[in-house]
């Protein structure tokens, strides 16, 4: 990849064409320690997993979509869903992925910047996640005020409040 030019970045609010994109992002969304080998992308089909895309666009699903040429390098959506970071019937669980290769310059920051605006104009109080207390994203979802509120074997449920302000 040539050098990264953020001014050709975008985000916006993601589309219904943007739904066919979903499975390479939350496949890309699984944390793999280093030290392991990438699972198969059919993993993504698992009852498990595959609730955080399944039938998305339904009434309260929210997302964002990074552009960069072009081309969608990140999402980051958040749905009801009973999965791994799930706390009740008002809080979605957030889902964000950036593709390997644009990792490091911003582009999730900007995503969840987006997907917070979205959350508040939406009427939502607070969003929750969880992650591998192993997986590095741990320090950026902490950056970008989620809060451990639990702690499970290998994974934090965390999350963070949606602020009022940025209600439109």
């Amino acid at each position: 990849m040539d050098k990264f030019q953020a001014e050709q970045l975008s985000v916006r609010e993601i589309s219904a064409a943007d739904h066919i994109l979903m499975p390479d992002f939350l496949y890309h969304a699984i944390f793999v320690p280093p030290s392991a080998m990438r699972p198969p992308m059919e993993i993504t089909y698992r009852p498990e997993i595959y609730v955080y895309i399944n039938g998305y666009g339904k009434p309260g699903d929210t997302g964002a979509v990074a552009e960069y040429g072009g081309r969608a390098v990140g999402m980051a959506w958040a749905r009801l869903v009973h999965a791994y970071g799930h706390l009740d019937e008002e809080t979605p669980e957030l889902a964000i992925s950036v593709l390997p290769e644009y990792r490091g310059m911003g582009i999730g920051t900007k995503l969840m910047t987006k997907l917070f605006e979205l959350l508040a104009v939406a009427g939502y109080k607070r969003i929750s996640l969880s992650a591998n207390k192993d997986n590095p994203a741990v320090r950026f979802y902490h950056r970008h005020g989620f809060e451990t509120i639990y702690e499970k074997d290998d994974d934090y449920i965390m999350i963070k409040e949606i602020e009022a302000d940025s209600r439109q």
